[in-house]
């Protein structure tokens, strides 16, 4: 008996040695990782970003951890992110090819393309294009008031109602970056348009879970037909969705006379047709995608989270998008082996105590001066920074602005009688969001002060 536990400890220990992550020389410091999941026992399954505060707390504004045997570096602090993304942009711009959205995309398009020739070629693209047709213009603001006026035709037929907000801004964030990309908004009950955003969202919830976790950390397990596998399928479904309106664009479209995004890509393809390029319909389809994607779910989970906000703080309503190393790199005199993971924790910087008035409050005072004037702190870096910075950012300004503006001249948005207390707490996703919930809508009289029953 006692042979066979002797030989049993050894093999464990053998299988030990065989599966242990060995920390690189001079990396940052962290806890200490376990075979096969690395530091994954040691974040909170629904929200990861809890434990990065507690690390930060422990190990400073730069530490490592290990996802599976995968090593990664977390930045916090606006300092500490900027000096990386900013100060030594190159160094820190690549893209993981070990995550599942890049297998699910094959690291194309602009969001999880790696650092390199087709990323730069299309990210030039897609910025040029964005502001031929008006991004950050008065023909833009045009667009968006548009899409404004369904959303306070719904708001007034709701009236003295509560409602659920939600769909009601994923619809409008997806409809003013179709006006570009496809050139034309789509009706809210068009089934081309749900079948698109539901299959989005299907995709979105897969890609940032625990089975895209377990493909990632598991490799071997691709091959088994596992849940992840759906993931494939719904970006299939999305992708051949996106041709069909390609298809229609390159039967219709008249040369030199751009209707939207995917015209002027068809002309980009044209002219580098003697050429070594980037440019293809795949990659196409792919770049369509990160945009419509991450310029509805960012927009719409913002305008959600504000409208909380501004219910349970009525008083406020009556005053008017992770990279990886693409050499070995050096940080605060830590080495960072090429490949490794970075995670700029950019929460961290908006909540940052030495930076705001009000880091854990909900207060426009943290925008203004002693003399009232607006002010933008360094601190504040929700697009990140640097050279991955986000492309919808001026679109996404100017969206937020006029809506809500609009939207509070017009109604009061008042939190219900019967809905309890509000729940502040976030939901970890692709972006962060609130909780559903439901808001009640009141048609807004000259001089009316809303009045919340929080």
């Amino acid at each position: 008996m006692l042979p066979a536990l002797v030989l049993l400890c050894l093999g464990a220990f053998l299988l030990y040695l065989q599966f242990r992550i060995r920390r690189p020389k001079n990396f940052p410091p962290g806890p200490t990782p376990v075979p096969f999941f690395g530091n994954l026992h040691q974040l909170d399954r629904t929200n990861p970003l809890k434990d990065f505060d507690k690390f930060a707390q422990h190990y400073g504004s730069i530490y490592g951890l290990f996802i599976g045997s995968q090593p990664a570096v977390v930045l916090t602090g606006q300092k500490m992110i900027r000096e990386a993304l900013i100060t030594k942009a190159v160094e820190f711009a690549g893209r993981s090819d070990n995550m599942m959205v890049s297998h699910v995309t094959q690291s194309k398009g602009v969001i999880m393309a790696d650092y390199g020739e087709s990323w730069r070629e299309h990210r030039r693209f897609a910025l040029s294009t964005l502001r031929n047709f008006g991004l950050g213009k008065r023909s833009m603001e045009q667009r968006i008031l548009e899409e404004v006026k369904y959303i306070c035709s719904h708001l007034e037929e709701s009236a003295g109602k509560s409602i659920d907000p939600k769909h009601l801004y994923h619809q409008a964030a997806s409809n003013i970056i179709a006006s570009i990309i496809f050139g034309s908004r789509f009706n809210h009950q068009d089934e081309y348009f749900q079948t698109l955003i539901i299959s989005i969202e299907k995709l979105t919830k897969i890609v940032i879970g625990q089975w895209a976790m377990l493909n990632e950390i598991a490799p071997v397990l691709r091959i088994f037909p596992l849940p992840f596998c759906k993931a494939f399928q719904y970006y299939g479904e999305i992708k051949n969705h996106i041709l069909k309106v390609v298809d229609e664009h390159t039967r219709s479209r008249v040369t030199g006379e751009p209707r939207d995004l995917i015209d002027c890509y068809l002309e980009e393809i044209e002219k580098r047709v003697d050429q070594c390029t980037t440019f293809d319909v795949s990659q196409m389809a792919t770049l369509l995608f990160d945009l419509f994607a991450a310029g509805t779910e960012t927009t719409s989970n913002t305008l959600r989270t504000l409208t909380l906000y501004l219910m349970t703080h009525t008083h406020i309503q009556g005053k008017e998008c992770s990279g990886m190393v693409t050499t070995n790199a050096q940080l605060r005199g830590y080495n960072i082996p090429k490949g490794t993971i970075i995670i700029p924790y950019l929460s961290s910087a908006l909540r940052e105590e030495s930076q705001w008035k009000f880091p854990h409050e909900f207060n426009p005072q943290n925008f203004l001066n002693d003399k009232g004037e607006f002010v933008k702190p360094d601190a504040f870096m929700p697009f990140s920074a640097g050279s991955r910075v986000c492309l919808g950012e001026n679109l996404a300004r100017m969206e937020l602005f006029l809506i809500l503006v609009t939207v509070l001249r017009r109604f009061c948005l008042v939190w219900p009688e019967d809905a309890g207390e509000p729940d502040f707490k976030l939901i970890y996703g692709g972006t962060q969001s609130v909780k559903p919930y439901r808001l009640t809508v009141q048609l807004r009289t000259p001089g009316q002060t809303c009045k919340s029953v929080y």
